[in-house]
């Protein structure tokens, strides 16, 4: 009887345990969304078994289930397992308090730490004016790992962002770090109508609770610094909620322009281009070794004191893109998209989705380096004298304000615009000061090519002498941006 007694209060102990535990965790929450003064969208915190049994009792995806079944000869109740696992693997699991007390403190830490982060609006008036009940997707440029973390930074005081995240982000612990913050998983270049038949569902269920969206509509980081030609999966399914005319009316495109100083892992996206042209990749082993001597050398140089940010981290956010209106336009015209068989349709959101990589390509931020970068090459030299550099810089900033591209600090003098670069030049063994003038170092021109080409398009007149010296391999491949153009 005595440890019977013993037992019972043991259990209540850990129940009285629990529900404190919780109600810290509750009152934790609340006070981290006031902190951030963000909106957090409720189906965020929808649990997700009810998320999979309303995908599993959809039907779409009862038809993909029974198409599946007959094309492929298997038993339905295999295919429905098979659905399962998709859904286990697309579907997150938001949690507040790890978006925003670990998720923002991490964020914050780590960005500051690189980087001076910088925001700048196209149209801020009219991102104010959007409707409380606005459905806003972010479609953004894709230069680095680090634009889902800056990205989310940077709108953390407005929204909790949710992410379409690839492949690579699934790995331990990662997956779990992206699932608690919201973001859903795919599968690129995965063409089974089954699987894409539940991602399609999933993406709708959400954009029709108005969850706030990130998409890299370029499927993939730039390797030569290029903005990419866009596609049109996901937007396509993003799109489909407008066949409901109160959903079309509140749906929003918003572009958003990312460029760096330094792109973490700029030298492997480099490298990853040079080996799909040559067709022959780095060792595992050779790659894991450049990441520890990466490593190594940055946490010597913090016990040195020598550590040093990377200078800028730049963010403009675009005038928002109504998709009514998009769609207005063209049935003015005689075209109703949602009339269209697939193929016609795509093309249609094949053009939205270049109009938008064109909008992104315009507010690309110009900061020191690429400038730096796009003076230096637009030299058929590989020493460059010290007024003459400066000169350049100077003429293809005024260009840019001309043109009314984002240049940060345009008031600043060209000396130290160019100081700046320099240091981070000089650091990666790009750039040597030599007399009155630099040396451009030949391992260096890939980096100085890479960084050129985030702003060429933007340079008028000194584009063409920027593109014609470009050091990278498969300039003509499709998907530059010149052919958003």
């Amino acid at each position: 009887m005595r440890f019977l007694l013993v037992v019972a209060g043991v259990v209540l102990a850990l129940l009285a345990l629990l529900l404190l535990v919780r109600r810290w965790v509750a009152r934790a929450t609340v006070r981290a969304v006031r902190r951030s003064g963000a909106r957090v969208n409720r189906f965020k915190l929808t649990r997700k078994p009810y998320i999979r049994d309303s995908l599993l009792a959809n039907s779409e995806v009862a038809a993909a289930v029974a198409r599946h079944s007959r094309e492929h000869s298997t038993s339905e109740a295999e295919t429905w397992r098979r659905v399962e696992q998709y859904v286990d693997e697309i579907v997150p699991f938001f949690n507040i308090l790890a978006y925003y007390t670990v998720g923002y403190a991490v964020s914050r830490a780590t960005l500051n730490s690189l980087y001076k982060v910088t925001v700048d609006h196209e149209d801020l008036a009219a991102l104010e004016r959007l409707p409380s009940d606005s459905i806003v997707i972010y479609l953004a440029n894709h230069r680095s790992n680090a634009d889902y973390v800056l990205l989310a930074y940077v709108l953390a005081g407005d929204v909790s962002i949710s992410y379409a995240v690839g492949e690579w982000a699934r790995a331990f612990p990662l997956e779990y770090v992206f699932k608690s913050f919201g973001s859903y998983f795919i599968r690129r270049r995965y063409r089974e109508p089954l699987y894409h038949a539940v991602l399609e569902q999933y993406v709708q269920l959400i954009t029709r609770n108005g969850v706030t969206q990130g998409i890299f509509p370029e499927g993939g980081l730039t390797r030569d610094g290029r903005l990419q030609r866009g596609k049109v999966g996901l937007i396509d399914y993003v799109l489909g909620v407008a066949r409901d005319p109160g959903l079309e009316r509140r749906l929003v495109l918003v572009p958003v322009a990312i460029n760096y100083d330094r792109v973490l892992e700029d030298r492997s996206l480099l490298r990853e281009l040079e080996a799909r042209e040559s067709g022959v990749r780095a060792s595992r082993t050779t790659q894991m070794t450049e990441v520890a001597r990466y490593v190594s050398w940055n946490l010597a140089r913090i016990g040195l004191g020598r550590w040093r940010r990377y200078g800028r981290a730049a963010v403009t956010i675009g005038r928002p893109l109504s998709v009514s209106a998009w769609l207005d336009r063209l049935r003015a015209e005689g075209r109703d998209v949602f009339a269209m068989d697939r193929a016609e349709r795509l093309g249609q959101v094949q053009e939205l989705v270049d109009d938008v990589l064109a909008r992104i390509a315009q507010n690309i931020p110009v900061t020191p380096v690429p400038l730096a970068c796009a003076a230096i090459q637009s030299f058929d030299a590989d020493f460059i004298q010290h007024d003459r550099l400066l000169e350049r810089m100077a003429d293809m900033r005024d260009v840019l304000v001309g043109l009314n591209a984002r240049v940060l600090r345009a008031d600043r003098s060209i000396d130290e615009t160019f100081d700046r670069a320099y240091r981070m030049l000089a650091m990666r063994r790009v750039l040597v000061r030599e007399g009155g003038g630099y040396a451009v170092l030949s391992h260096g021109r890939p980096l100085v090519s890479y960084y050129a080409n985030s702003v060429a398009h933007l340079l008028g007149d000194f584009e063409a002498g920027v593109r014609a010296r470009d050091a990278l391999p498969g300039l003509a491949a499709a998907g530059s941006l010149a052919r958003l153009h």
